[in-house]
């Protein structure tokens, strides 16, 4: 039983998946939730300083 099988164990997968409707739009839950993170990210990653920025600047 490898790394699968463990997750199958923890986790029960033998269930129908629960979705979300709005209008023509339809997503699992689990979908929804990586997209909001992705989208998260992307703006965490706009707005917060890169690290070791502040440094270069000095130096020059």
């Amino acid at each position: 039983m490898g790394l699968t099988g463990l997750l199958g164990a923890v986790f029960n997968l033998d269930h129908v998946g629960k979705y979300i409707h709005w209008g023509f739009i339809q997503l699992s839950v689990s979908n929804a939730i990586v997209i909001g993170l992705m989208i998260v990210t992307f703006i965490s990653a706009l707005f917060l300083p890169f690290p070791g920025r502040r440094n270069r600047k000095e130096g020059k």
